[in-house]
């Protein structure tokens, strides 16, 4: 081979090597691209802190101190009837009732809200298709007025039964309705607090309690029965009361696993009057010396003979005629009578 050939071949080889040395270098040397996320900074809005909603709020909606909060607004959008940060009491708010629909992160008017003891507020706190009603209660009855707007009681009746044939009464006392929500107190919708910042207990004569239309009416009935008196109630759940609403249907359990809809249920049932069933207390479960029922009335009779059955009559023993002996007798009672029927005996 002629040696030029191989000197060429040989530098091609070397430059080949060089060029391939440098392009791996340049390669591994070089990093990957990475892709860098652009942060946006949140804009500044220019203008006052307003009261927003933190979630919907519908009408009927008792304000807590979850539902507010402020937030800044565009100056140029701020209306009147806005609540601004600088001329807002916050906790002054808690307990009105919302009076028109807020949606999430909407700014909340004056005109949405109604505070206690303004017009129109009990109509605003009642639920949809619930009524108001006011029952007569004595200082006893009324749990000694430590019973405050929006507590949850129970209604209880005392009644004494007109007795049967003896003429003594029957006295019985029955829970007739549980869970209902206390609207107002002696016309006040709100609790008063003290100068000490504390609320106040005062006895009430009077007690707005909310209903439906036909548990309106039991109250109305119930008052010309006997007394009516207020069982507070506590504010934890009754587990026995949300097994018997579902085993009766009146609640129903969400499919699946969702806490949000547990949890709706829950609020569905506490906030729901319940009425119908009611459980009862007779005088012979407090004292052996009362009874548990109403005796019948004895038939009644004219002249000691009308309305009386005639007993089967025998001879005294010796012979001694005109003594009346009785036999056996069955009593049959109808109602509050009482008819003694002879089943046979000697003549």
């Amino acid at each position: 081979m002629d040696s030029r050939k191989i000197i060429l071949l040989v530098g091609a080889l070397i430059v080949a090597a060089i060029t391939a040395f440098f392009a791996r270098t340049l390669i591994a040397g070089s990093s990957a691209p990475q892709a860098g996320a652009t942060v946006m900074a949140a804009p500044v809005v220019d203008g006052p802190e307003v009261l927003v909603a933190t979630r919907s709020l519908p009408v009927g909606t008792i304000l807590d101190a979850t539902a507010l909060k402020f937030q800044p607004w565009p100056k140029e959008l701020v209306d009147n009837a806005y609540y601004l940060r600088d001329k807002t009491n916050l906790q002054s708010l808690q307990g009105t009732v919302v009076r028109s629909i807020i949606t999430a992160g909407q700014p909340v008017t004056q005109g949405a809200l109604v505070k206690p003891g303004d017009r129109g507020f009990l109509a605003a706190a009642l639920g949809p298709g619930m009524r108001a009603v006011t029952v007569p209660v004595s200082a006893q009855a009324a749990v000694a007025g430590f019973v405050f707007p929006g507590d949850r009681i129970d209604l209880v009746l005392t009644q004494t039964v007109p007795g049967g044939g003896d003429g003594q009464p029957l006295k019985v006392s029955e829970t007739i309705m549980r869970n209902i929500r206390v609207l107002a107190t002696d016309q006040r919708t709100d609790n008063l607090v003290g100068e000490d910042g504390k609320t106040k207990v005062q006895t009430f004569s009077n007690v707005t309690i909310e209903a439906t239309p036909k548990m309106a009416e039991q109250v109305a009935v119930a008052q010309t029965l006997g007394t009516l008196s207020l069982s507070l109630r506590s504010i934890a759940d009754n587990s026995a009361e949300l097994e018997e609403a579902i085993a009766s249907g009146a609640v129903k359990v969400p499919d699946g696993n969702d806490p949000k809809a547990e949890k709706a249920m829950m609020v569905r049932l506490a906030s729901q009057p319940q009425g119908g069933a009611s459980s009862y207390q007779t005088g012979a479960d407090v004292s052996r010396y009362q009874r548990s029922s109403v005796p019948g009335k004895p038939p009644e009779s004219s002249g000691g003979q009308a309305g009386m059955s005639m007993m089967p009559t025998a001879p005294a023993a010796g012979g001694a005629a005109g003594v009346a002996v009785q036999g056996p007798v069955v009593r049959v009672a109808r109602g509050n009578a009482i008819t003694v029927v002879p089943v046979g005996g000697k003549n």
